[in-house]
């Protein structure tokens, strides 16, 4: 299990949560008061970590949802292998290929330390 539950009033922009099982950033958050008849709600605006797609989320504030377990760490670029990269863990000694992200094309060199981050088991370059 990579995520925990938690209250959508407790979750703030920049923070993440997951919409139909995707990782997501919360770029907006807004609240309504309640009504003569039901309770207050709230509207989620996110942008999913892997696949950069805009989800939006209505529930009640005392709705548990689910957030994530959001990993960061350090890697060495090991090897350019077109639009892949290895990365070598600078904790763990651990070699994996990640898709390089288009804001990071012309940027990665061998030997170069980068950040990255681990959800729900799936990686994604962070910083150069």
């Amino acid at each position: 299990m990579s995520w925990n539950m938690a209250e959508l009033r407790t979750l703030k922009p920049n923070r993440f949560i997951i919409i139909d099982d995707e990782p997501c950033k919360i770029t907006s958050l807004s609240k309504s008061k309640p009504g003569k008849h039901g309770e207050a709600k709230a509207r989620v605006e996110a942008v999913g970590i892997f696949d950069n797609q805009k989800r939006t989320l209505v529930h009640p504030v005392t709705h548990k949802v689910k957030v994530p377990i959001i990993d960061k760490r350090k890697a060495q670029v090991l090897v350019l292998m077109g639009s892949e990269v290895q990365l070598m863990d600078m904790e763990t000694y651990q070699t994996f290929n990640v898709p390089i992200p288009d804001e990071f094309a012309g940027k990665m060199e061998p030997g170069k330390e980068i950040l990255y981050f681990v959800a729900m088991g799936r990686k994604r370059i962070t910083r150069v």
